[in-house]
């Protein structure tokens, strides 16, 4: 939380002390050290700043089965192919589950890669680790979240944060591992803006962007005046590069809480009842909503969690038994939600013309077992499964790669977490070569040596 009253004082590395007028929570922490920071004046490869495209991560917590909805098997027996049925997409070249026909509608705007696949553990937040960042975390290392290295990369193009997450960061997976929804190594000021709070519900607002009543827009820009002249009398302190970085934050976090573009892009109350209901009046639909307004506002990277967790709700972890649900319950209860938002989103991006300059990924942990077990669900398979992208340079209407006979190992065109990672660096302009201040101020590469992206898509 935004604290504008806080006593605390902020010590750099150098001892100096001042008190802090402004304490930020994720966003005022700057989170790696002088020589990181220095560091990452000195590395190598950054690209200029391209501020035309953006991206939408849709995060499918829970991983979906790609064997019910993106690579149907009508050929294997029934305890490989499952209940449903595939049906025609037109402009594309594959077929989808019959349980989305939304998507099938739309199937000419995103294409699938079917041949995904990692090595890691078949637990939730490895594959969360791995699909986000590119990397599984060893040796204390935390990779930073594409969204955190684009934001250090291009930084913010308006008051808004470069970097989101909707409606907020990921909860349990049970593996008890980092999530990959962080700022890793390039510290906490790279964490992403977590809105915390469920925009489907009457009552939604933001309250990192809402000061506490008790203090009003005038008083918070005398509290910013008042804390200019404390600085002024420390002159030491205010030309060190520690102090410049202090200052960046402050003044983010400041115009963060006083933007009235930032209040008027978080303000769903602005769109018409029509478009809020297209979206579908529940949390992962109001969040879709939320990111094309956000995007649209100057937002580089927003991401969005289908679910929070896979614990106490129905999520597309679907191994039968309870508290999880089955097959037949994914087709009723998040199938439906699912397929509505997404389509709602893609159309409303091409009607606005912001889908060629906004790549739409929509990623899983792993996919599911090939074989229906006795619950009447499938179990984790990160050894095959589907992603798909829309917009951002990629052509839509195809499926790349392919899965054996019944969707258990890639059969053409395998493609791990790195590959995705590249994909998503090449649709935003990246320099597939640049290096990040890592570990006590070392490079890293943000994608490793010989990980190439999925040019097909392109």
């Amino acid at each position: 939380m935004l604290n504008f009253e806080s006593n605390a004082k902020a010590q750099t590395c150098n001892g100096v002390t001042r008190r802090d007028f402004l304490q930020v929570g994720s966003l005022g922490a700057i989170g790696f050290s002088l020589a990181d920071y220095l560091a990452a004046k000195e590395s190598v490869g950054i690209s200029p700043k391209n501020d035309k495209r953006s991206c939408i991560m849709i995060f499918n917590l829970g991983a979906p089965s790609h064997l019910d909805t993106f690579d149907m098997k009508p050929e294997a027996p029934a305890e490989i192919r499952g209940p449903f049925k595939p049906i025609s997409c037109p402009g594309a070249d594959f077929q989808l589950s019959e349980i989305l026909p939304m998507h099938a509608k739309i199937a000419d705007r995103f294409s699938l890669v079917r041949s995904c696949y990692h090595t890691g553990a078949a637990v939730h937040d490895a594959g969360w680790q791995m699909m986000q960042t590119g990397r599984l975390f060893s040796g204390g290392v935390n990779t930073p979240h594409v969204g955190a290295t684009v934001s250090y990369l291009q930084g913010r193009r308006t008051d808004l944060p470069p970097f989101v997450v909707l409606p907020e960061t990921m909860g349990r997976g049970g593996g008890n591992l980092p999530n990959g929804q962080a700022g890793g190594f390039l510290g906490k000021g790279y964490d992403p803006f977590a809105l915390m709070a469920d925009p489907s519900q009457p009552n939604f607002k933001v309250p990192d962007l809402l000061p506490p009543p008790e203090i009003g827009t005038a008083r918070l820009e005398r509290r910013r005046r008042m804390r200019e002249v404390v600085d002024s009398t420390v002159q030491n302190f205010e030309a060190s590069e520690n102090a410049q970085l202090l200052d960046q934050n402050f003044h983010a976090a400041f115009r963060l809480m006083t933007s009235k573009q930032a209040r008027e892009a978080f303000d769903l109350s602005k769109e018409p009842k029509k478009v809020r209901e297209r979206y579908g009046m529940n949390r992962f639909g109001q969040c879709c909503l939320l990111s094309r307004r956000l995007i649209e506002a100057g937002v580089r990277f927003v991401t969005i969690n289908t679910f929070l967790t896979v614990f106490n709700e129905v999520t597309w972890d679907i191994h039968g038994s309870k508290p999880f649900t089955s097959i037949e319950g994914m087709k009723e209860i998040v199938a439906p939600m699912y397929d509505k938002a997404y389509s709602a989103l893609i159309e409303d991006l091409v009607e606005r013309g912001l889908l060629d300059d906004t790549l739409v990924c929509n990623l899983a942990e792993f996919g599911r077992t090939p074989r229906v077990n006795p619950a009447g669900g499938r179990d984790h398979w990160p050894q095959c499964y589907t992603v798909y992208f829309a917009g951002g340079g990629v052509k839509g209407g195809r499926a790349i790669g392919k899965s054996d006979p019944i969707g258990g190992v890639p059969a053409d065109r395998p493609a791990d977490p790195a590959q995705v990672v590249a994909t998503i660096y090449k649709s935003l302009g990246l320099n597939l070569e640049t290096h990040l201040p890592g570990p006590a101020g070392r490079p890293f590469p943000i994608v490793d040596f010989g990980k190439n992206p999925i040019q097909e898509l392109f």
